[in-house]
């Protein structure tokens, strides 16, 4: 009995310890779900804000670029325009081109004045100051009554293209996210492409009305989107480095808590600012000498660095593309093309074509590497340029020569925008150091501009001289030279630390041996990465 009971007890103990174990392990289960449910939750939230974030941070670079949409609408629409101006206000050819090449000049002035003027207003308030602009010279070129007239209204024009195209780039990298910004500051370049598209959309559109009024509505169209970027003032904010700079620091904190996805690395962020801006406050003066004088009697590093990104805005602009654009019509002009309504649907498909592959250069220019893109731009733009130049010379007037004209003139579109389009751009802002960043990539700016209002104001002259098919043949000539630049001069920039793109310019005669020194060691790093991983 006493056997019996021990061992009932037991078992009762026994039942009993094992209860305590399930109880123990129903709370643990318990606790276990709870804890689950809140990481899960926690989890649901970030994903949440990070969606919302990126949709923010999407529409304030989208709205920053409209300004770019007003420069691309314009070059796209004076290729159109032009034809009824010309008409109209019976200017001589000397008189178009001026018209015509005025803007790339004018628009170098505004974007060296927007630098300074962004900083006393704000980032958000120059923008609205370069649409105010844009609009009264939109305004005045549609109701001009003389050439004279039409001038003051494209002077401001470009006034306010010029600040507007500067500060796009700046607020957006200065409101973006790090993981996007290279991403999103390419935005700016796909914006005057679609400006281009549009503007030659509009002289298709415009082209049956009378003489003496579609030009005007083409040109008064260009008022639209710097209209909505006034109602975009009420969405984007302000630049958190310049709220900083004006001391509002509370208000970046609340700008970077809208634009960064990780909430812990908002108040990192803004001390970086906030120390990037005292010092900047400090030595301002002093520092902008040093610099100038820095690119004045450069090292010899610097001074590659300064021909690199020199000569490659220079060599993006020389080889054509802007008289490609702005005088398409007077190319397909002299294939044979005389209706004006097919001249100006024969734009639209290069608009087409140029703004489709800039957004194939968009997605490829981080995976495949800055150099191969260029080396595929310039190579295509020589063949099709040179082309172009054969085929006007010896084919005559035709539906031969007119269909390989928009062949080569549409490939030449896509090669550039696939390369020497966003490359020049993206180059430009990595080889140079972060102090000299802002001021030798204003001169690449200058070297651009000035080049861009070289072709586009001795374009006919030239080709009256030499004809089309010769003035394309120099271009050709011009893309050669550039292969040779880029191979010789351009290095990839792809993955590389400032610090490796610093390496590659001080030894210069070992330039091809360092990159394939660092390709190499970059796949031993993946493999070695690769191997540990299989090891765990």
């Amino acid at each position: 009995m006493g056997l019996v009971g021990a061992h009932e007890n037991g078992k009762g103990e026994m039942d009993l310890s094992l209860g305590k174990k399930n109880k123990y392990k129903r709370m643990d289960s318990e606790l276990s779900d709870d804890f689950d449910d809140d990481a899960i939750h926690h989890h649901h939230q970030q994903l949440e804000r990070k969606k919302s974030t990126r949709k923010y941070v999407l529409a304030c670079a989208i709205f920053a670029s409209l300004n770019n949409v007003l420069l691309g609408y314009d070059v796209g629409v004076m290729s159109g325009a032009i034809i009824f101006i010309q008409e109209d206000l019976k200017i001589t050819e000397v008189q178009e081109e001026i018209l015509v090449g005025i803007l790339s000049v004018i628009s170098l002035l505004g974007s060296l004045a927007g630098g300074r003027t962004s900083d006393i207003i704000g980032r958000k308030w120059t923008m609205a100051f370069a649409a105010v602009v844009f609009q009264i010279g939109a305004a005045i070129m549609a109701l001009a009554p003389s050439f004279q007239v039409l001038m003051i209204g494209r002077v401001l024009a470009g006034v306010g293209i010029g600040f507007g195209v500067m500060i796009a780039p700046v607020y957006i990298a200065e409101i973006s996210p790090t993981v996007d910004r290279g991403y999103l500051t390419s935005f700016p370049e796909i914006s005057i492409n679609l400006g281009i598209l549009l503007g030659y959309v509009s002289n298709y559109a415009f082209a049956g009305l009378s003489v003496h009024i579609n030009w005007r509505v083409m040109l008064a169209v260009g008022i639209l989107p710097s209209v909505f970027i006034g109602f975009a003032l009420f969405i984007i904010p302000e630049s958190p480095r310049w709220l900083v700079m004006q001391n509002r620091v509370d208000e970046a904190r609340l700008v970077l808590f809208k634009t960064i996805e990780n909430e812990k690395e908002v108040d990192e962020r803004l001390s970086e600012i906030v120390a990037a801006a005292g010092i900047s406050n400090e030595g301002e003066k002093n520092e902008e000498k040093a610099v100038w004088r820095e690119l004045l009697s450069p090292s010899p590093s610097l001074c590659r660095m300064l021909i690199t990104g020199f000569g490659i805005q220079c060599f993006q602009q020389i080889t054509g593309i802007d008289a490609t654009v702005y005088y398409s019509p007077t190319i397909f002009k002299d294939a044979g093309i005389e209706n004006k309504s097919k001249l100006l649907a024969a734009t639209v498909a290069v608009g087409v074509t140029k703004t489709a592959f800039i957004l194939i250069a968009t997605f490829l220019v981080d995976r495949v590497g800055r150099k191969p893109l260029l080396y595929v731009s310039t190579i295509g733009m020589t063949f099709c340029l040179f082309t172009l130049s054969l085929s006007l010379a010896i084919l005559g007037k035709g539906q031969l020569v007119i269909a390989m004209a928009l062949l080569c003139v549409c490939g030449n579109v896509a090669f550039f925008s696939v390369g020497m389009g966003p490359v020049c751009w993206i180059v430009t802002s990595e080889i140079f150091p972060l102090r000299l960043r802002a001021q030798a990539s204003a001169l690449g700016a200058v070297g651009n501009r000035l080049c861009s209002g070289f072709v586009a104001m001795s374009f006919l002259s030239l080709a009256r001289t030499i004809t089309v098919a010769g003035t394309f043949f120099l271009f050709s000539l011009m893309s050669a030279l550039s292969v040779l630049f880029v191979y010789k001069l351009v290095p990839e920039t792809k993955g590389k630390s400032l610090e490796q793109i610093e390496l590659l310019f001080q030894n210069h005669n070992e330039w091809q041996a360092s990159e394939l020194e660092l390709e190499d060691s970059e796949h031993l790093v993946h493999k070695a990465r690769t191997l540990g991983g299989g090891g765990l």
